[in-house]
């Protein structure tokens, strides 16, 4: 049966200390986390051996590193990370980022941290 979600009725966790997510849907095949990052912050760099997903920035600003290559993103763009691939998030301005992260098949247990 089909819902209406937002962050205040979705599953919620933290990540990284500071960070934010809820889960906005969690099926077998997809995945959709609205995530909040606070100015600084940032995720470890990884890839997922199955899963791709989209970052897609709600608000704020991104820095997104994907194999090597570092992307700026503001509101209203997003970036496509196949698996396999290296990537990281980084907040590197001083206001709050909201981002979806979308991932097919989620991404949960399929998380390899490169050092």
């Amino acid at each position: 049966m089909s819902k209406v979600v937002s962050t205040d009725n979705s599953e919620h966790y933290q990540w990284g200390e500071v960070c934010d997510g809820w889960h906005l849907a969690a099926t077998s095949g997809l995945s959709v986390i609205q995530e909040r990052v606070p100015a600084g912050a940032q995720e470890v760099r990884h890839f997922h051996h199955f899963s791709e997903q989209f970052f897609y920035i709600l608000q704020g600003q991104a820095q997104l590193e994907v194999a090597g290559k570092v992307l700026s993103l503001t509101a209203g763009q997003g970036v496509h990370v196949s698996a396999n691939t290296p990537h990281q998030l980084k907040n590197v301005s001083s206001e709050i980022l909201n981002i979806l992260v979308i991932s097919t098949p989620p991404s949960h247990g399929d998380r390899v941290i490169l050092e």
